[in-house]
């Protein structure tokens, strides 16, 4: 039996809590609601900032406290992506992206987990942050911490000594893949909070509104204008697909037909009719955005665009094909059965299409038809089994039988590429880490992780199943938050067992019951506040 959760949400003044208990489903021998809550844990591990009273990760301790200061902008909170320290404004924006689309379409499977509480808390802690690093109309700071820099130290977030610079977007210097994928973010978030939290919906919304306005308006590559993130997070698909996308969501959550007409008239211009993928990530959104265009046709909102939705819809459908193998070109496998993109966080790239491939299944089968491939239809429920498979492996059903989920299994990474589970908690060992002496002392250390990094998606295996639990190798052992963002979603729709949902209706998420708690204390100062 599952343990009873208690789950709170900070909306000043009002909290929401939830509290659920539920038997935990378990489908082809994995506990997929025991994965979804590993799963939303790992976010925690990742906060930067003050971190709340019901912070369940213990041994993280607040850090960046002085994010933005120099800039007089407080830029405090938010995530970093994934073993470094340092905050990217353009994987933060589609995890939540993520994250929100995983609750708005497996909300309800979240909650008889007991975990709807958690998700939405993992949303707020990122919209939180948008808010304050959208100061104006056409401000965004998309960036705090150097990749160079951060990388060179191997330090706790508690320790950092490194330049946490704060980089933005503005008229002069815009980011329009920057703007466009935020506003996505804070409309797709609105969404969820619509039903609990009105004013703070409306309040996401109007920032989404106003970022997309940024971003069409003053048009470039957000990396060509924060040049340090070209590195890291280089903006290969430039920009046109994240102002299709954002267009996408903020249609959804205003059903103004301004964003309806936005979408029909640029989708040759700006490739939501033309290219065809065969990948979806933090990067290149045009699966994401056909995906979603697809579903408001087939729920019969495309309107006189009809047709040219239809087209959304024809690459759609050339990327599920292409996942199941079923198309003109098809996405490479594994001898296991994995899907294969590249060889640094292969893994991004399964949870991201398991999602797409999740809904789009629920979507064909709530309009009752079939997914039509080059080699003949295919069935809905096809889409759905081979996401299942993609996640089994994950969870270890694999020729390594290796979880590649931090701490679920018994089979797992132990030493994984991640600053702050590698270095002894700042609470057990307050002594301070210095920027080298992190590399000396516990980067170099052939043992465990001090601190386990519950429900970590890391990098996964190579082109041949092959991996490597090494800390140095970062390409197979980082975790990010854009891996377990998709993911969420897919262990939901599992975790609720095989029943049909009628997925083009719009979903009702339980209500939550406010209460009103004291408001906590200040924080405590800390001495000192990817690779």
């Amino acid at each position: 039996m599952k343990r009873l959760a208690r789950l709170v949400i900070p909306m000043a003044p009002l909290l929401l809590v939830l509290v659920l208990c539920t038997p935990t489903m378990v489908l082809g021998g994995h506990d997929y609601g025991q994965a979804l809550s590993k799963s939303i844990l790992f976010f925690e591990a990742q906060r930067s900032g003050h971190l709340p009273k019901n912070q369940r990760v213990s041994w993280r301790a607040n850090s960046g406290l002085n994010d933005g200061k120099a800039s007089g902008v407080d830029l405090v909170g938010g995530y970093y992506d994934a073993g470094d320290n340092v905050k990217f404004g353009l994987p933060m924006a589609f995890t939540v992206t993520m994250m929100s689309w995983s609750i708005l379409e497996y909300g309800n499977q979240m909650a008889k987990s007991g975990e709807l509480g958690h998700a939405m808390e993992a949303v707020k802690w990122g919209t939180d942050y948008f808010i304050k690093a959208h100061p104006h109309p056409y401000v965004l700071y998309g960036e705090v911490g150097d990749g160079n820099s951060d990388h060179y130290c191997w330090q706790r977030p508690e320790d950092m000594t490194t330049d946490r610079r704060a980089y933005r977007i503005d008229p002069s210097k815009p980011g329009s893949d920057l703007a466009g994928e935020t506003a996505a973010a804070m409309a797709a978030a609105s969404l969820v909070f619509s039903r609990y939290d009105p004013a703070y919906s409306a309040e996401l919304l109007r920032h989404a509104q106003q970022l997309f306005e940024f971003a069409d308006k003053y048009r470039g590559k957000y990396d060509s204008s924060i040049t340090v993130a070209q590195k890291y997070y280089r903006s290969v698909s430039g920009y046109n697909d994240e102002l299709l996308w954002a267009a996408a969501w903020l249609y959804q959550a205003t059903h103004n037909q301004y964003y309806l007409e936005y979408l029909g008239k640029n989708g040759d211009s700006l490739g939501g009719t033309g290219w065809a993928m065969t990948e979806f990530s933090w990067d290149d959104k045009y699966a994401g955005v056909q995906t979603l265009v697809s579903k408001i046709l087939m729920q019969g909102r495309a309107g006189h665009y009809a047709p040219e939705f239809e087209r959304y819809q024809q690459k759609a459908e050339y990327f599920m094909c292409s996942c199941l193998g079923k198309g003109t070109k098809n996405v490479q496998r594994t001898p296991g059965g994995l899907m294969f993109c590249q060889r640094w966080n292969n893994l991004q790239f399964v949870t991201s299409a398991s999602f797409l491939m999740t809904v789009y299944s629920d979507y064909l089968a709530s309009s009752r038809r079939n997914l039509h491939c080059f080699s003949g239809a295919v069935a809905p429920s096809a889409l759905l089994s081979f996401a299942k498979s993609q996640v089994d492996y994950i969870l270890g059903d694999n020729p390594r039988a290796t979880s590649y989920m931090v701490g679920y299994g018994t089979n797992y990474p132990r030493q994984v590429h991640h600053r702050a589970s590698s270095i002894v908690s700042f609470k057990v060992n307050p002594t301070f880490v210095s920027c080298r002496g992190g590399y000396a002392t516990w980067f170099s250390r052939k043992a465990s992780d001090p601190n386990l990094l519950t429900g970590a998606t890391v990098g996964g295996p190579d082109a041949y199943d092959n991996f490597a639990d090494q800390r140095n190798n970062y390409e197979q052992t980082e975790p990010a938050t854009y891996n377990n963002a998709p993911l969420l979603g897919v262990l939901a729709r599992l975790s609720g067992g095989q029943g049909g949902y009628n997925q083009l209706l719009p979903v009702e998420l339980p209500a939550l019951k406010p209460i009103v708690l004291r408001p906590n204390p200040a924080p405590v100062q800390l001495l000192s506040s990817r690779s």
